[in-house]
């Protein structure tokens, strides 16, 4: 066999893999998106290019090689094909199984989560992990003996055996074309050349899995990382929006020095309130409302728990493929509410969550930022009968009692609920489908925790903040705003009077906004705003998912993929919302990008000193 012939049957080898790969992960997907036949056509059509570059590169080793007179051809290459299978193989079988928990295609981001593998053995069970792990597995011994098979032992016939023909030159030419065409594609194509359609999930599918993970590695230093315009234009536009200075416009609290509690609903964004158009999970949480503040145009700054803890208790932006809770280095440098109230006179803060705090290192950001950590091996005698610690109910007593427990200090309190998470098993049964189930118990426990308050003395003087670290892509994709939108009550005998809030808010504008509202400075609190200061005249939102963010102000919402470099959802105010790389950026559009765009470049041109003092 002539190396030209083995390289060529590689090639359609590999080619054949991404195929069956893609075809594999919409199946396995289908849940998110009606797809019919042809949809997987232009999947196909539209990934080509990338999964050229992708097998070029792979090829490109073996093409080098074949040009030399290697006796044991096959031999030499066996450690190689296996490494390459193995990585093939491994990030296609990933990015399927991910994505119904992630809904983005397999990045780098995913490696800060692989260093705490907790997570991922508490969210689902071990069959899982092993059929998956299992079908990675044999997926690349198959790739390895095919790869093995297709290629010859020997490097080619002697020359007085070949017949008189261009075979000499085609041996040289096919490898040789393999290593130009890797070059000269690799350094033309980008993420976003797969992006073909006006549905997150196609465009998704269509990508090559392995140029996506590889290409999402960013060589740049942070600082350097999303430079989109020049310094004077970047600074000209930022200007404004965080800058928000001047006296409270209103005034919410019946007292400055109010008990304060907050509450951190595990992923309870809108798809699960009925107010906010979602399911009717929220029975308990609805009878509160009409008692309570509500926000109605809150938004959640990020998509996973370590960013917002982050966000709500330094006031902190969100990035797309960086989490600050694993850098220890900043954690001093942070600002946190739980040293501003301790100044004030506040009882050391404490954060109450039943499961483990190792995972993401979250333990380790609290206690940095002034918290007295209670965990699951706190109360010795609460079950532990949750695959991440205590279901909500049992753990709502604990934070009742520790809420209600006499000091001669202002108290405060952080309680985050654990239950509503994969694999969503409760030990209560309200729904058939097992997610909206969870929910609900979560809700229920939610309902426990503030009766348990109101029958204590606790509650006359008590401000209770609730609402969700993030949501849940529960029928939603990233393209979807509403993904974003999320409840937030503030509740309690503190509050003067139940109001509903139009203001537009992020998660991280929370910790300028109490702290104005308890008369206490807040000007360390750079990425936080006090949205009802008479300085807040540019309300917008700004939150970030693992490829893109979200801007949205009083002219539409626009969403930005910062991989594909291109908007996927416009959505002006009074229009219809246009998605896909239809989408256009004309008018106020134009401008929520560019601001967007300033706000991400910023936020880690300041970032960069305090990550490496």
């Amino acid at each position: 066999m002539k190396p030209s012939h083995f390289l060529i049957r590689l090639f359609y080898l590999l080619m054949s893999v991404f195929l069956i790969g893609r075809i594999i992960f919409m199946l396995y997907n289908i849940a998110f998106c009606d797809y019919g036949m042809w949809d997987v056509v232009c999947a196909w059509w539209n990934g080509l290019f990338q999964d050229i570059v992708v097998t070029s590169a792979a090829l490109a080793f073996p093409a080098l090689l074949s040009l030399f007179p290697i006796r044991h051809l096959r031999r030499w290459l066996a450690p190689y094909y296996l490494l390459m299978s193995a990585l093939i193989v491994v990030l296609i079988t990933a990015d399927t199984v991910m994505y119904e928990y992630w809904h983005f295609k397999l990045n780098a981001v995913i490696l800060s989560y692989a260093a705490y593998p907790e997570g991922a053995s508490s969210s689902v069970s071990l069959y899982y992990l092993i059929s998956r792990i299992g079908c990675g597995v044999l997926g690349t011994l198959a790739l390895t003996a095919l790869s093995l098979y297709f290629t010859p032992d020997q490097p080619s016939t002697p020359d007085r055996y070949r017949p008189r023909s261009r075979a000499k030159g085609i041996e040289w030419q096919t490898p040789a074309i393999v290593v130009f065409a890797f070059v000269m594609l690799a350094s033309t194509v980008e993420e976003g050349t797969a992006y073909w359609n006006q549905r997150l999930f196609l465009n998704h599918s269509a990508a090559n899995p392995v140029y996506a993970f590889f290409s999402s590695f960013h060589t740049r230093p942070y600082h350097d990382r999303y430079i989109s315009m020049e310094e004077d234009d970047c600074a000209r536009i930022f200007s404004g929006l965080y800058d928000v200075e001047g006296e409270n416009t209103d005034t919410l609290l019946r007292s400055e020095r109010p008990d304060i509690m907050i509450v951190l609903l595990e992923s309870f964004g809108s798809p699960f309130v009925k107010t906010l158009g979602g399911a009717n999970v929220d029975a308990r949480m609805e009878e509160f409302i009409p008692e309570s503040i509500y926000w109605e145009n809150y938004y959640s700054s990020s998509f996973r728990t370590d960013r917002a803890i982050v966000s709500t208790l330094s006031g902190w932006i969100s990035y797309p493929d960086l989490g600050l809770m694993t850098h220890t280095e900043v954690h001093d440098s942070l600002p946190s509410l739980a040293h501003s109230l301790k100044k004030a006179g506040y009882s050391s803060p404490k954060y109450l969550y039943h499961g483990p705090m190792t995972n993401m290192g979250k333990g380790e950001f609290l206690r940095d930022t002034g918290f007295e950590c209670c965990d699951m091996y706190t109360f010795p005698e609460v079950p532990l009968d949750c695959s991440w610690g205590a279901h909500d109910r049992v753990s709502a007593i604990e934070a009742a009692t520790l809420m209600a427990s006499p000091s001669e200090q202002p108290k405060f309190v952080v309680w985050q609920t654990i239950s509503s998470h994969e694999p969503w098993i409760v030990p209560e049964k309200r729904f058939d489908d097992p997610v909206l189930n969870a929910f609900a118990y979560t809700d229920a426990a939610l309902g426990d925790l503030v009766d348990s308050l109101k029958h204590s003395g606790v509650w006359d003087n008590l401000l209770l903040v609730v609402l969700p670290d993030h949501g849940y892509l529960y029928g939603q994709s990233y393209e979807d705003e509403a993904y974003f939108h999320a409840p937030m009550l503030w509740m309690g005998g503190a509050i003067k009077e139940p109001r509903r809030m139009q203001v537009l808010m992020n998660q991280s504008d929370i910790a300028a906004t109490l702290l104005a509202q308890l008369q206490l400075p807040h000007n360390e609190f750079r990425w936080s705003r006090n949205v009802l200061s008479e300085g807040y005249v540019r309300p917008f939102v700004y939150s970030t998912f693992p490829s893109g963010f979200l801007y949205r102000d009083a002219t539409g919402t626009t969403i930005f993929d910062t991989g594909a470099e291109r908007v996927i959802t416009q959505h002006d105010r009074g229009k219809a919302a246009e998605y896909g790389p239809q989408a256009g950026t004309s008018g106020h559009g134009h401008q929520r990008t560019q601001r967007g765009k300033a706000i991400l470049q910023t936020s880690y041109d300041e970032l960069w000193p305090t990550l490496h003092r």
